[in-house]
């Protein structure tokens, strides 16, 4: 079975634990190469695929410190071409002999780097074409001090001497800045110099290859007979992945949506709707409202939270793909064609619910769980097909243009997948999520009539777990508080805050207040991410 390595050149980032770990991933993608971020104490041994080259990240590390995270050794005997950046810098250099120490003073902001030629050999293939001096961002505290023997310099800086190094012979380099930030106006053509010129990747990693690909390989997965249940939830993510299973299996795959008792306002009526009426798959309703707010009653801790509506969708979806095996077994004695067995799970899985789910051994911990990737059944009957893994958001959106789904569906925000349960702090209840539904709608509602919403990554509205003193109709209230988060975001590993006009957001206030009983204050949220993550929960 062809797998994603097989059919894509592939760059392998290692991480150090780098807050822009995967900002490297991105731009190698945006240069239609595909590239997979694992952590740095990934064994080259375990590998199951040969990357075409290998990018080191920063990190928040010293090469030096006893806890340091280190790369394997066996990353300079794959014989590919290997780029360290910043961190990456001083790991190569220090696991190839070099030496590494603390600098005068901590460098971080932008920097002139002028760059040495050494007439046309493969040292020069970094910067080729780019000029005698290049700004940069610089982001660290320590920095080479020894390079390695039969390394060169082809960079410097007022004060890092050895700001970028390569070797005489083999296709090792190192950066102290970080090309992977935008502050770094030229970074992008020195990661393309790396990948496209010194790997030498096909820059065929679009949508348009990956679709046909991925749809040979959902056929051979699932075999002439073998039938999906989706998880579907009709924000963009589970709809495109039900358009493409659809696309590739047609009626052998059978679309659920569970109505939790945790979704947003008539959302269970309007995405039967949409899926039905504009893209043709065949969707079932599910209503396990009663079921999901049992288990979650006094429940408020997020982590429990996510994992108890995780193991409730597979026990709602087991108990699908048994009524629907039971049916076909019932058309078989009647003599239908036999259509096989229900053996897999669609879920609309992302790339950065994969990174934010993963706990590196000392460079970084997990965030949060994702439903999708971290609270699921161990002892689950179902096997999980997830077409999405390898994605980023937007090019899941792309992917969604290419398969005609219709543009206010492409562009929907997502929604997670535990619902409003992760947006109520504290208990779930059926009336807390009933303030919540009509709160998070007007919300919408008056984005919608300002003409942000596509301006907006993520909108939502959080009920918060404290009350506070207000004055309606002359009479004190101690009622509930809602606060409203906005974020822009790229890819939505980092996300900065909306800046609303100050009309818009005091008409959401003022219909809330009014409109929702229960609720007499409205807060939001001007957190980026980071520090903060853009749910709350």
């Amino acid at each position: 079975m062809a797998e994603i390595h097989d059919q894509f050149d592939t760059i392998l980032v290692l991480d150090f634990g780098s807050q822009y770990s995967h900002l490297i991933t991105r731009r190698c993608r945006e240069l239609n190469v595909y590239a997979e971020l694992m952590p740095c104490t990934q064994k080259i041994k375990d590998l199951k695929w040969k990357p075409n080259g290998i990018i080191l990240s920063g990190s928040p590390y010293s090469v030096y410190d006893a806890d340091a995270p280190h790369v394997d050794p066996d990353v300079f005997e794959l014989g590919v071409p290997v780029l360290g950046i910043c961190y990456g810098l001083q790991e190569m250099a220090w696991i190839l002999g070099g030496q590494v120490a603390k600098c005068d003073h901590r460098e971080y902001g932008f920097a002139q780097v002028q760059i040495a030629t050494f007439g046309g050999g493969s040292a020069d293939a970094l910067f080729a074409g780019l000029g005698a001096e290049m700004e940069v961002w610089m982001s660290h505290g320590d920095q080479l001090s020894v390079p390695p023997t039969d390394f060169r310099v082809i960079g410097k800086t007022k004060s890092a001497p050895y700001a970028a190094i390569a070797h005489n012979s083999k296709p090792f380099y190192g950066i102290q800045f970080h090309p992977e930030v935008t502050h770094s106006p030229r970074g992008k053509e020195v990661i393309g110099k790396f990948v496209l010129n010194i790997c030498k990747c096909r820059a065929d990693w679009t949508m348009e290859e990956f679709i046909g690909k991925e749809i040979t390989r959902i056929r051979e997965i699932c075999g002439p007979k073998g039938r999906v249940i989706g998880a579907v939830s009709g924000g963009v993510d589970s709809t495109v992945a039900a358009k493409l299973m659809h696309e590739a299996i047609g009626d052998r795959f059978h679309a659920i949506m569970v109505d939790n008792g945790v979704l947003r306002l008539n959302e269970a009526k309007q995405v039967d709707e949409m899926l039905n009426r504009d893209l043709g798959v065949n969707l079932t309703v599910v209503d396990a409202s009663e079921l999901f707010l049992s288990r979650l009653a006094g429940v408020e801790d997020p982590e429990q939270k996510r994992k108890i509506i995780g193991n409730t969708f597979i026990n709602v979806f087991e108990a699908e793909a048994t009524k629907i095996e039971a049916t076909a077994e019932e058309e078989e004695k009647k003599g239908a064609e036999a259509k096989g067995r229900v053996e897999w799970l669609l879920q609309g899985t992302l790339y950065p619910d994969v990174i934010e789910s993963i706990s590196f051994k000392g460079p970084s911990a997990t965030i949060k769980t994702h439903h999708n990737v971290g609270g699921l059944l161990k002892d689950m009957k179902l096997k999980l097909i997830e077409p999405l893994r390898e994605l980023f958001k937007d090019e899941v959106r792309a992917l969604g243009r290419l398969l005609s789904i219709p543009a206010p569906l492409v562009q929907r925000h997502p929604f997670p997948g535990p619902g409003l349960a992760i947006r109520i702090l504290g208990p779930v209840t059926r009336a807390q999520v009933e303030i919540l539904q009509k709160a998070d709608n007007i919300y919408i509602e008056e984005i919608r009539a300002a003409g942000l919403y596509n301006k907006i990554s993520q909108a939502f509205a959080v009920l918060l777990p404290v009350k506070a003193v207000g004055v309606m109709g002359d009479k004190r209230t101690y009622e509930q508080v809602i606060a409203l988060r906005a974020v822009q975001s790229e890819d939505f590993m980092t996300a900065d805050w909306f800046v609303f006009p100050a009309e818009v957001l005091k008409k959401v206030s003022s219909r809330i207040t009014n409109e929702v009983a229960g609720i007499n204050r409205v807060t939001y949220d001007i957190s980026s991410k980071p520090p903060a993550t853009v749910e709350w929960l």
